[in-house]
Parts: structure tokens; C-alpha cells; sequence
């Protein structure tokens, strides 16, 4: 997932983007065409959070950090000195509390 400023982002084929309030804390972005995640945005956040796998070339982005670590699957153990919150951590630093509220 890439982190980008909202006033940055500019999306092709916008009318193939599907938007729905997954949370009370955030939105999530799909393709209408093939279903992929492509997005999350934070309710009242400038920013928009992206799957890499939606780039044609990631090569230029960085890992800077790691968000729901308690959660991830085994084999994702990325290197590296970089921020790493497991989901209340990650909740709590957005204002959120329950995850399923």
C-alpha cells in the first residue's frame, strides 16, 4: 500500500471506480470492471492509501511503514528500519477505536 496526499492522486478511468463506506473510519475503492482494491481513503483525511498492485511501475516507492503487522500472514516479513503498528496502534493513531464500529 502507497500513502499519497489526496491533492496529489489523479485516477484514469474514473467511472470504472466504485466507492464504498467499508467502516465508520474509512471508504474503499474497487475496480466496477474486475472487483480489485485499488484504495482506502480515511473519512476526513487529504490522503488516499493504494495498492501498489494497481501501478504499472512501483519501482520509485519506498517502504516507510507497516500498518496491522498483528494481522499480517507469515511469509510478509519486510526488512528494514521503518514504522511497524499493529491494528489497535494503528486505530488509535486515526482516532478510531473498534474496528468493526
Amino acid at each position: 500500500m502507497l500513502a499519497a496526499s489526496a491533492a496529489t492522486v489523479e485516477f484514469s478511468g474514473e467511472a470504472n471506480i466504485a466507492r464504498y463506506d467499508s467502516s465508520a473510519w474509512a471508504q474503499r475503492g474497487f475496480c466496477r470492471l474486475c472487483g480489485s482494491s485499488l484504495f482506502f481513503q480515511l473519512h476526513g483525511a487529504d490522503h488516499f492509501v493504494m495498492c501498489l498492485g494497481a501501478f504499472d511501475d512501483s519501482a520509485d516507492f519506498n517502504l516507510s511503514g507497516e500498518i496491522f503487522v498483528d494481522e499480517k500472514p507469515r511469509g510478509y516479513d519486510f526488512q528494514g528500519d521503518h514504522s511497524r503498528l499493529t491494528g489497535p496502534e494503528f486505530l488509535a493513531s486515526i482516532g478510531a477505536g473498534d474496528p468493526d464500529g
